[in-house]
């Protein structure tokens, strides 16, 4: 039995390189890089050598974020 292609298209979120989430994000990929090894950026997945990020995973760690003033602690 097969899966029909546009149920795996369907399935399958778009990933995205660093640099291009990096342009999504409005930072540098030095930034992202030093974030991904801090531990403190958005969640990336390895695929071989590869890093990529889901952009689903982007919107939700930017949501994440969201403050309302500068004085506010990150929880």
């Amino acid at each position: 039995m097969s899966i029909p292609i546009a149920k795996i298209g369907a399935a399958i979120e778009r990933l995205l390189t660093p640099k291009e989430a990096a342009e999504s994000l409005r930072v540098s990929l030095s930034w992202l890089a030093k974030a991904r090894m801090r531990g403190d950026g958005p969640p990336f997945v390895k695929v071989g050598r590869s890093v990529r990020y889901s952009e689903a995973a982007l919107v939700q760690w930017m949501r994440g974020r969201q403050r309302l003033s500068t004085s506010q602690q990150q929880s």
